[in-house]
């Protein structure tokens, strides 16, 4: 029997334990998408306890406090910073299998050094050590950032965003860059009269410019891109249901518009052909600026109205939804592509019986201008576990070249999160040493401990061009 999180952990043979060790493990970090905060960054906040940096906003750990009978009280209501930590440690030893489990003591390890098990009897004596340890100078958010090497952070921000803290770390070299990326989608949301007019007169304020036509918004929406490029910004991203991509007139749009800006409701046919045409101008101008396009495709969100309601979005009502994607996927990549306005391209899915789809779609518009140019971004959400990184890669060894990979990203709030990493070098490694010891692939440890490097950094450095 094996001993539990141990530096193999993860690593079943001699082949993968020498790709992880002497390749994988000493690589930079290029996180480039995740929700850490710039704010908390400029500030190089240090934060108060624990519960602070690694309960706060973290709803994959709500949904499972939940499910194991915790009151929204320990979550995300009123009790004491301790009491939710202590919930939190009560849950535990119930998400056992659950990539919690693993996410959690791979934290504790790798941020305190902490080894011991995480339950109910362990809890205090793990509670008051982290938190004598986060009260160290060097626990900061820009000395986490450095401790991970990471080279690169690249947040996620609305159109409307100042980017006041981004400005200010620009003028900064403490080792990592942190440079923002825009991300429209309340600009699409149509169908939410309400929402969406409120929000197209807050993006009025932000660019100090009209938007009563469609040009308008064309307009503002051009400026906000060329202003968030100034400040380093090199990637797009998008979190939609599935690509819009129907036929649409510009005169049908102008038309659309202008009822939406009347209060008017819009729905059905007139708001995909409404969504289909921003997302269209979007995508010819990230192609302008030399721009990554990103898009997480197949989340169906805010599933619980009540808990909408009480708590807002992204709080852990999200679920995998069951959406059609190859269609509207092949029309709007081929739209591009054909006026030579197709963007260096990730697409992200939700549900995993898309990997092959979006796995082959790739070769499709692959043109041989860029090294692995349309990219089957990693295991996202639902999915950034062993099973389903395992199948993401699987997927995409059989359909395309796993070599071009631009690898892991965080996609989280927490800064302690940059164990995912680890966890996806060691899977990674894993699944190469594997192949190697049953003769399926040559035991050419030079070669692969290139490839691992390169899927594990090097692939994105290049990529990005940051």
């Amino acid at each position: 029997m094996k001993k539990f999180l141990t530096d193999d952990f993860l690593l079943h043979t001699k082949t993968a334990k020498t790709l992880y060790h002497d390749f994988a493990k000493q690589m930079p970090i290029i996180d480039y998408h995740c929700h850490l905060s710039p704010k908390e960054i400029a500030e190089n906040r240090q934060f108060e306890n624990i519960t602070k940096i690694w309960l706060d906003g973290d709803h994959y750990k709500w949904r499972a406090m939940r499910t194991n009978g915790i009151s929204e009280y320990y979550c995300t209501g009123m009790a004491s910073d301790y009491e939710k930590f202590m919930k939190w440690a009560e849950t535990v030893p119930q998400t056992m299998r659950n990539p919690l489990y693993h996410w959690t003591h791979l934290e504790l390890k790798k941020f305190f050094d902490i080894e011991k098990i995480l339950n109910p009897q362990t809890a205090e004596e793990i509670y008051e050590e982290c938190n004598e340890k986060l009260a160290l100078p060097e626990f900061t958010t820009r000395g986490i950032l450095k401790r991970m090497k990471v080279e690169v952070v690249c947040t996620t921000d609305d159109p409307t965003d100042s980017l006041e803290y981004h400005q200010l770390l620009s003028e900064e070299d403490f080792g990592t860059k942190v440079l923002p990326t825009f991300r429209p989608d309340k600009a699409l949301n149509i169908e939410n009269i309400a929402q969406f007019n409120a929000y197209l007169d807050k993006l009025e304020q932000a660019s100090g410019m009209e938007i009563r036509k469609f040009k308008h918004l064309q307009e503002v929406l051009q400026d906000r891109i060329d202003f968030f490029h100034s400040l380093g910004c090199r990637l797009s991203d998008h979190g939609l249901e599935t690509i819009y991509a129907e036929d649409f007139k510009e005169s049908e749009i102008k038309e659309i518009f202008r009822t939406a800006r009347e209060g008017k409701e819009v729905k059905g046919k007139e708001a995909l052909k409404y969504k289909s045409a921003v997302l269209l101008f979007l995508g010819e101008r990230y192609a302008e600026r030399g721009w990554v396009q990103q898009f997480h495709l197949g989340a169906m969100r805010n599933n619980n109205s009540r808990m909408l309601e009480m708590l807002g979005p992204d709080t852990g009502f999200d679920s995998i939804g069951d959406f059609s994607i190859a269609k509207p996927l092949s029309r709007f990549l081929d739209s591009l592509d054909k006026n030579d306005r197709l963007a260096k391209t990730i697409i992200y899915n939700l549900h995993p019986k898309d990997n092959e789809v979006v796995a082959t779609m790739l070769g499709n518009f692959n043109d041989g201008s860029v090294r692995g140019k349309i990219q089957f971004g990693s295991g996202w959400w639902f999915l950034d576990q062993k099973d389903g990184m395992e199948k993401q890669m699987n997927a995409l060894s059989n359909m395309g070249l796993l070599s071009c990979f631009v690898g892991m990203l965080t996609d989280s709030r927490s800064f302690l999160s940059y164990s995912r990493h680890e966890y996806f070098r060691r899977i990674l490694c894993n699944l190469l040493g594997n192949d190697v010891e049953n003769g399926e692939l040559p035991s050419d440890i030079d070669t692969l401990g290139q490839m691992v490097q390169n899927i594990c950094y090097y692939n994105a450095k290049e990529y990005f061009s940051f």
